[in-house]
């Protein structure tokens, strides 16, 4: 195995981890956000108000992303294992 080919393979696996985790980072960022707007505006500082919608939006988005998530990371693994014979 290379050199070449292990920072290939670290790179597309960074790569996967960005876009499996993006969605879900990027609907709990947002719905943070909105929270603080309206904590801000309310002046409502509760611990709970901000984690408990963050957690549904997270679960919310699983839902609706993860079958591209566990279709991607299916994907990486596939092309992974088809690597093997050739790494060595």
């Amino acid at each position: 195995m290379t050199v070449d080919q292990v920072l290939n393979i670290g790179r597309e696996s960074l790569m996967v981890v960005l876009l499996v985790a993006a969605p879900c980072l990027g609907i709990s960022m947002a719905v943070g956000f909105l929270i603080s707007i309206f904590q801000a505006t309310t002046q409502i500082h509760d611990q709970t108000l901000s984690f408990v919608p963050k957690i549904l939006a997270v679960v919310v988005g699983l839902f609706l992303f993860g079958g591209w998530m566990l279709r991607t990371l299916t994907a990486f693994t596939q092309r992974i294992i088809e690597r093997l014979p050739g790494l060595t």
